[in-house]
């Protein structure tokens, strides 16, 4: 099944063009094409995906911890 990005925003005299550019760029955001977008420019190894999403973990976890201060500060 594909995803269907029809983003549709209509545009009337009360709307300027600036407004509504704002406004597709957040609907865009809201529907994660970029995010769709930045994962298609470039293919990566499925063991390479798994290792960089572990590391993101850690990186939450220790940044959560000093947050909290359960991390010793040695």
């Amino acid at each position: 099944m594909s995803k269907d990005y029809s983003i549709k925003i209509e545009i009337d005299e009360r709307l300027s063009a600036e407004r509504a550019l704002k406004k597709f760029k957040r609907y865009c955001e809201a529907f994660g094409v970029i995010r769709e977008y930045r994962k298609r420019q470039e293919y990566k190894k499925p063991s390479i995906r798994n290792k960089e999403k572990l590391q993101a973990a850690e990186k939450r976890r220790k940044k959560t911890q000093t947050k909290y201060g359960r991390g010793s500060k040695i």
